[in-house]
């Protein structure tokens, strides 16, 4: 191991802004069997598939359509 180390040309990391913050979140059961079976058909972990969506609709800036019945 060296005694110093030179970073004088280092980059900055370009996935540091895209890092996970992880979070507690109640999801019901039926979303997350959902999730689950559409993580099955396409390999894909059901939590990366919650992500991919949520950041879709964050990207496009989709707005709650809830109606109360």
């Amino acid at each position: 191991m060296r005694t110093e180390y030179n970073f004088a040309n280092a980059i900055k990391n370009p996935y540091a802004k895209k890092i996970k913050k992880q979070i507690t979140i109640n999801i019901d059961s039926d979303t997350i069997d959902y999730f689950k079976a559409q993580s099955e058909a396409s390999g894909i972990p059901y939590q990366t598939l919650i992500n991919l969506y949520l950041t879709d609709c964050a990207k496009n800036q989709k707005q709650l359509q809830i109606s109360w019945n």
